[in-house]
């Protein structure tokens, strides 16, 4: 097996992936706050986490994947630096869309539960777990009174900071060290006087108004948005681990923060590599309601009926993949319904390898297993090249033409190895098929797929009549179910749940 080849932002270079245990990839990436929708640029960042889990699964390793859903916590400065601004989700209950929830936990559990639907339409890779900042309290108090003890963390009467300048390797990541240039950045939201230097940031928020609050050493309040991640990531990897990912805008001041405060609390390093994904553009411009680019996985993949563009959402996964994580990214329609003719191809020249496996045509000689697997080698080998996807996606073609060739005088010894082919590509890139769950393989009967054909003949009736209030609760339904309905000529069809 090659190395994993990846680029560190820590370090500023490529470097082979040595894990701290051998044969086992110990790996965080940041997850969305959920106050609104994910949009297709955040699940760029996604997919970069699901093609490492993809790429080190491929290299038989085994990996423990952890996200976690910010539901408290994120400040609407914190994206400049740490201050007195508004909880991003309390601001989001008081906004239009807003309106429709009781209370702000209601709002994060639907934000939460559309994320995480859109992340399955994708086909990414189900975590090991993804833990919620408003679950993981107690180990957020721990960690910060473990920091005031030790000098690295102080009260003033509005909040608890991280004493940046107990922490001398602050800026490593981000570069950002100069607190004078710091404070010339954010003066104008920087409010609490009692600060020590203003790259000091926020650990705990005392606000007894707060619509999420919990009672602490240092009264009612709530965490700030840094420390979560710290807490999470050491809880379900250990102290240290090896890879942690994210979106380019969270390496300052997010990722900066994790650092000092992780490192700071054990005196060991806290990730080994550091992983960001570039930012993604939409049709040449930043993306922007205004502008009306602005997408989010549905606005693309719903049917037409029900307001979407119809396009196949593994297309989208395609045309995510065919830029580098490392460069910044253009999507473009055009670019979109490109990726849809390929995934067709895929999908279609599978179906007939299929076919012929199931058919009564002679067994034939295997005048393809050696290429093909040269050629998914080939494929890997780009992968552990700091997931270079671009080559890989041109091996993958090359070996999809292949097969294409090869059809007509195919028997079934040939057409065992280009379906071997075909599931090997698939697990590793996931842009031809979704995979389905072992529980769905074995648990599901068929009388239960009959009676979800039924409910489902019922959302096209709904939509006849317009009701799409009526089609999307029982679409709902049949997910809860275990259950995906597609769109087809033929009307909305079921399959088993994918993962």
């Amino acid at each position: 097996m090659p190395d994993f080849i990846l680029y560190n932002s820590l370090t500023r270079e490529e470097q082979t992936i040595q894990l701290i245990q051998p044969g086992h990839l110990r790996f965080y990436s940041c997850g969305p706050t959920v106050y609104s929708y994910a949009h297709i640029g955040n699940f760029r960042t996604f997919l970069t986490a699901d093609l490492v889990v993809r790429t080190a699964e491929a290299l038989g390793w085994q990996v423990t994947y952890v996200t976690n859903i910010t539901d408290v916590g994120h400040l609407t400065d914190d994206d400049h630096a740490d201050a007195l601004g508004e909880d991003k989700m309390a601001k989001a209950l008081r906004s239009k869309e807003g309106e429709l929830f009781a209370n702000v936990w209601d709002l994060a559990r639907f934000y939460t539960d559309a994320f995480v639907e859109e992340w399955e339409q994708l086909n990414l890779r189900k975590p090991f777990v993804r833990p919620r900042a408003t679950e993981h309290m107690r180990e957020q108090i721990e960690a910060i009174q473990t920091l005031i003890k030790t000098g690295h963390a102080y009260e003033t009467p509005d909040a608890v900071y991280f004493s940046v300048p107990s922490f001398k390797a602050y800026g490593q990541l981000s570069g950002n060290t100069r607190a004078d240039a710091l404070e010339e950045g954010v003066r104008d939201v920087v409010k609490d006087t009692n600060k020590q230097d203003p790259r000091d940031f926020a650990l705990w928020k005392k606000d007894d108004k707060h619509l999420m609050q919990w009672f602490s050493p240092w009264g009612w309040g709530f965490p700030g948005w840094h420390l979560e991640c710290s807490v999470m990531a050491m809880k379900y990897l250990g102290e240290t681990f090896d890879i942690h990912g994210g979106g380019e805008d969270l390496a300052f001041p997010h990722h900066e923060c994790e650092i000092a405060q992780s490192e700071a609390l054990t005196g060991k390093p806290f990730a080994n590599y550091w992983v960001h994904t570039r930012f993604l553009q939409v049709e040449g411009q930043k993306m922007s309601k205004s502008l009306g680019n602005f997408y989010r996985v549905k606005d693309l993949v719903a049917p037409n009926a029900e307001g979407g563009k119809g396009f196949d959402p593994l297309a989208l996964r395609l045309s995510l993949l065919s830029g580098h994580y490392g460069k910044p990214f253009n999507f473009t329609i055009q670019n979109l319904k490109d990726a849809a003719k390929i995934v067709r191809r895929y999908q279609d020249a599978w179906d007939l390898v299929e076919g012929i496996l199931h058919s009564d045509k002679p067994s034939g000689t295997d005048f393809l297993g050696k290429r093909l697997n040269e050629n998914y080698d080939a494929i890997l080998l780009a992968m552990t090249q700091n997931l270079n996807t671009p080559e890989a996606l041109a091996k993958a073609h090359a070996g999809q033409k292949m097969i294409q060739g090869a059809l007509s005088g195919m028997g079934k010894e040939a057409a065992k190895q280009a379906s071997k082919w075909f599931q090997k590509v698939n697990a590793l890139l996931g842009f031809i098929r979704r995979e389905r769950t072992l529980q769905e393989t074995n648990d599901t009967t068929d009388a239960e797929v009959e009676v979800a054909q039924a409910l489902a003949q019922l959302i096209d009736t709904a939509r006849s009549q317009k009701d799409f209030a009526r089609a999307d609760a029982i679409r709902t339904d049949l997910l809860q179910k275990g259950f995906e309905v597609r769109t087809t000529k033929e009307g909305s069809k079921v399959t088993k749940k994918i993962s």
